[in-house]
């Protein structure tokens, strides 16, 4: 990997548009603290929800909305942030993104009241939607080859370390309580990152847009934030709210959003048009197989570190810190793997993902006769080699699938792919949370009765990591 920091431009005979200036280590750093941003704060407010509740007396439906309002700005619009970038440029989008992260977050932290904080958080979900579509796209277009392979590994290990870092930073940063700040320091920490990643991004992160870009779908768009919208929200809100008539309407409501918006975006293709999300993209197999591994693994994932968080601080008291370092093991064995991948996919090919999904099911079920065989004894290091051998699977598959779903994106497409492939994986980690994290909040009552319902939420993971297993036998068994 070239260590050139700042990037140069070649002259392009007149009528060429010049070749992207090359990705150096130092803007694949930048873009890759663009992509972890989102992540960890997905995850980061899983450990600070008592003290936000304690402080701003918000109750439970209003703490569900501090974590789903994020989630489904975020899930939303992930698309629209990709062709904006193929259309105004990636560089420019990912600048304009991580500015609004920082003073979003810093709403966010500052905020006076719940309500304040559930729309900090909504238009911080916004501002991470512009971001990150542009750290794939921008990967996808300025590298290629070993390059482009290390990259995507290190974007995938970046990805599973953030979602796992984040609830053990949340944990640290609560409990050291900074110039008393407490739960408010989870989102302030964001302000000088942000503006440090602003300073980066104009010295090392090459410009890149689509040779053909084209104008916003505002049809397609509209419609596939009805579907998400549709099926996220009475999903997130639902079990708090009591499951009012909305949300059985909402619900209903879905499937013929969903059919009106590939409706919408078939004819337009027809018609020679540019649609949001393009169904030739779709018909590519190695990104339509991926994304359907993807879906199951990043449900289970952030049910799993939603289910533990709450498990561990309200059912044994382990105080925000113990929590997060729960997570530790996992986030090394995940970042250790995510490393090796590119040379185990060399030498085996797309093989490493089913073994992955077996050594992660492995890990689950490790953790779930923990809990099981002595919840009340239990301790964080009982949960250390199950966390293990789980990060240890899933290092083996995130990363390995993100080239897979890429692999045959062409470079004009790529924010359009990343944006896909993102959103997936977003509205995977919100439905995560709203079923399996439901399932366990609606089984576990009262503290005495947490073991119990963390145990049988990993056993319905474990169903989830079987579903990843299956589906990855059909992935193209070589990746570019």
């Amino acid at each position: 990997m070239t260590t050139t920091s700042t990037p140069v431009r070649t002259a392009a005979p007149a009528g060429r548009q010049a070749p992207p200036a090359a990705l150096g280590a130092l803007g694949l750093f930048t873009v890759l603290l663009g992509a972890a941003l989102p992540l960890i704060d997905f995850f980061i407010v899983n450990v600070a929800l008592p003290s936000i509740d304690h402080d701003l007396a918000a109750g439970p439906a209003l703490l569900e909305l501090v974590v789903a309002g994020y989630g489904l700005a975020y899930s939303v619009l992930l698309v629209l942030g990709g062709r904006l970038g193929d259309l105004f440029g990636r560089r420019r989008l990912f600048l304009v993104g991580m500015a609004a992260f920082g003073l979003t977050s810093l709403a966010c932290g500052l905020a006076p009241d719940a309500w304040t904080l559930v729309a900090a958080r909504v238009a911080q979900g916004a501002a991470a939607a512009l971001m990150l579509p542009q750290v794939l796209a921008t990967i996808h277009s300025s590298t290629e080859g070993p390059r482009r392979a290390r990259a995507l590994s290190l974007y995938g290990a970046t990805a599973g370390l953030a979602m796992a870092g984040g609830q053990i930073l949340g944990g640290v940063l609560v409990t050291a309580d900074i110039a008393g700040s407490g739960w408010r320091a989870v989102f302030l920490v964001n302000v000088p990152v942000a503006v440090a990643g602003l300073v980066l991004a104009l010295r090392t992160v090459p410009e890149t847009r689509s040779d053909r870009p084209a104008p916003v779908d505002v049809p397609g768009t509209l419609l596939l934030v009805l579907a998400l919208l549709a099926l996220l929200a009475p999903l997130t809100e639902g079990r708090a709210a009591g499951w009012p008539l909305w949300t059985w309407v909402s619900l209903a409501l879905f499937p013929f959003a969903a059919g009106a918006f590939w409706w919408v975006e078939r004819r337009a293709d027809r018609r020679g048009a540019v649609p949001l999300v393009p169904p030739s993209l779709l018909a590519l197999v190695p990104l339509r197989r991926g994304l359907m591994v993807v879906l199951p693994l990043s449900l289970g994932f952030s049910g799993f570190l939603f289910a533990v968080a709450v498990a561990l601080q309200q059912g044994l008291q382990t105080g925000a810190v113990a929590s997060g370092m729960a997570i530790v093991p996992m986030a090394l064995a995940f970042f250790g793997a995510s490393l090796a991948g590119p040379r185990l996919v060399r030498r085996w090919g797309t093989r490493v993902v089913p073994v992955g999904a077996l050594l992660q099911g492995l890990g689950v079920a490790a953790i779930a006769w923990s809990v099981g065989h002595d919840w009340q004894g239990l301790s964080v290091w009982d949960l250390v080699p199950g966390m293990a051998v789980a990060g240890l699977g899933q290092g083996l598959q995130l990363p390995v699938l993100f080239r897979v779903v890429l692999s045959e994106v062409p470079s004009e497409r790529a924010g359009v792919g990343s944006g896909v492939m993102v959103t997936t994986q977003q509205s995977a980690l919100t439905l995560g949370v709203a079923t399996l994290g439901s399932l366990f909040l609606s089984l576990a009552s009262s503290p005495a009765e947490m073991g119990t319902a963390l145990r049988t939420t990993l056993l319905v993971q474990l169903g989830v990591v079987a579903l990843t297993l299956l589906l990855s036998l059909r992935l193209p068994r070589t990746v570019k």
